[in-house]
Order: structure tokens, then C-alpha cells, then sequence
């Protein structure tokens, strides 16, 4: 599944061709993805300017001039993708239309944004703009990890007394939002912790070292523009390259990366999900 570096990737490749552009024609080509889609979409969308494209976690949020906010969610293989866009970078031609294209956004220049999902584990929803923080999706998100809110003293409160590992920690979107399996993997081999250590068991230090371990884990792969393991794509459809420069994530039996030490990467089962770490230099 698309984790926030991903998303923020759709969203910077995205927004040179919506942000300002109107909504002439919006095709709904089935009633529902995850969730049934709201009342009226087609009709809500059609005519509405894009005044923003922006992200809360692994949703984008494209904020319409009649005070409603679309919330998209890419799910386990959704897509959202450029065609006929003519942007300071590139020129997308039209392609013919997919058998798992569910929504296309027709825009006032001749673009069409396609939401392209063979799983149908997205989602699109409406909400009023003014009260987006408070829709079921976002209201118990934590802070974003790249923002202001997500500090030192955040994360040493949020771990004190957890009996969870730290991996299951950081993974819980109400701790900090947007963290998948792959970034909290990499981000916690470049803070030497173990994912099996407790989380209110790791001295205060060391959790406030994991603050920019996440925020450069993170920024190093948004400038990759993501991770392309299975459906990934931005929205230019190019690929991501971050996989090529993982530390541990699908590295099993590889040697570990750290300066000198000479461990081997590891992978172990937590809650269903694979971890992968060194056991030499993560403590």
C-alpha cells in the first residue's frame, strides 16, 4: 500500500495540472471502491474549481471553490495518473482507457486525471472544507511526521508505558500519521533500534533520535519519488526508485549497511507484517 512518501509523490506530480483548473466533466464508471462513492458525485464535482491539492497522511485532499474537499485514498493498488497535460516538465499524450479506470476528472484545458484501481481498495469521499479535520477518515490522525507537530516531546509522551513494540507504535496512525511497514523498518535501522524492543522501554534519547531518523527516512524517499515494489506509479507514471536504496526493507540474508558492523539483515513476522532488521547493530 502507498505510504506517505508515495502520496506526497501523486500529489507534487498532480498538482501543476490541477491546482487552478476547473472540473468540466467528472465520469463516475461504477457506484462504489472500498465504500460506495457520495450522493451526487458527478454533479458535485462537475464545474467546481481545484483551489488545492494537498495530503493529510496517505490521503490526498483536493480542495474545491465551493467549500467541499475531495478525499482520495490510492488504497492497495490505485492510481491516480496525467493524461493530456501540458506542464513546465512534460507533456502527457492521451491514453486509451483502461478496464480499471472507475473515476476521470475531465479539466477545462483538455487534462483528464484518471483513477485507475484493480483491487478497489480506495476511496473518494466529499466533505465541507471547513470542517475537514473533523471527518471520520482524518479525526484521529496524529501529527504529520515532516511537520511541526511531530516533535521529540511528542514521541517520548506518546511511548511512555507502551507495552507495544516500537514498530507497532509508530505504526499506529494516531502516534504519527502516514507511516507504513517500509519507512518505519528504515527509519528505525538508521536510529539503531530494534522493532522488537518495547516501545515505553527505550530511553529517552534514543526516541528522541528516532525524530529525524523518521524525518530523513522520509524526505530521502519523497526526493525517489517513492517506492515502486508492485502498483506504484507517479502520476506521471514513471516509476519510484527509493526500493534500490533500502537499508533493510526486502533485504533478507543481505549484509547490513551500517559503518562496520558485520550483521546480516533479518526478517521476522510482527502482527501479519514482515520486519526486517539487523540484530547486530539494532538494540
Amino acid at each position: 500500500m502507498p505510504e506517505l512518501p508515495e502520496v506526497e509523490t501523486v500529489r507534487r506530480g498532480l498538482s501543476p495540472a490541477m491546482e487552478g483548473r476547473v472540473i468540466s466533466r467528472a465520469e463516475i464508471r461504477r457506484p462504489d471502491l472500498r465504500w460506495p462513492f457520495p450522493e451526487r458525485m458527478a454533479e458535485r464535482l462537475e464545474g467546481a474549481r481545484i483551489t488545492h491539492l494537498g495530503r493529510r497522511s496517505k490521503y490526498l485532499l483536493l480542495t474545491l471553490d465551493r467549500g467541499e474537499t475531495l478525499i482520495v485514498h490510492l488504497g492497495m493498488s490505485g492510481r491516480m495518473l496525467i493524461e493530456g497535460a501540458q506542464t513546465a516538465a512534460y507533456r502527457i499524450e492521451h491514453a486509451a482507457p483502461q478496464k480499471h479506470d472507475h473515476v476521470v476528472l475531465h479539466l477545462d484545458d483538455g487534462a483528464r486525471i484518471t483513477f485507475n484501481d484493480p483491487r478497489r481498495f480506495g476511496t473518494m469521499d466529499l466533505a465541507p472544507s471547513d470542517s475537514i479535520d473533523s471527518h471520520w477518515l482524518l479525526a484521529k490522525l496524529g501529527p504529520e511526521p515532516l511537520g511541526n507537530g511531530f516533535d521529540e516531546s511528542h514521541l517520548v509522551a506518546a511511548f511512555r508505558g507502551r507495552n507495544t513494540p516500537v514498530k507497532s507504535a509508530l505504526l499506529d496512525q494516531r502516534i504519527v500519521a502516514g507511516l507504513g511497514n517500509i519507512y518505519v523498518c528504515e527509519a528505525l535501522h538508521l536510529a539503531g533500534i530494534s522493532p522488537r524492543r518495547k516501545a515505553g522501554q527505550i530511553a529517552t534519547p534514543r526516541v528522541r533520535a528516532l525524530v529525524p531518523a523518521i524525518r530523513e527516512t522520509l524526505a530521502k524517499a519523497i526526493e525517489a519519488g517513492g517506492s515502486s515494489l508492485r502498483n506504484y506509479r507517479q502520476a506521471d507514471g514513471a516509476l519510484g526508485y527509493f526500493q534500490h536504496s533500502f537499508r533493510v526493507y526486502d533485504r533478507e540474508g543481505g549484509p547490513c549497511v551500517t559503518p562496520g558492523c558485520p550483521g546480516t539483515i533479518r526478517r521476522i513476522v510482527q502482527s501479519g507484517r514482515s520486519s526486517f532488521y539487523c540484530a547486530t547493530c539494532q538494540r
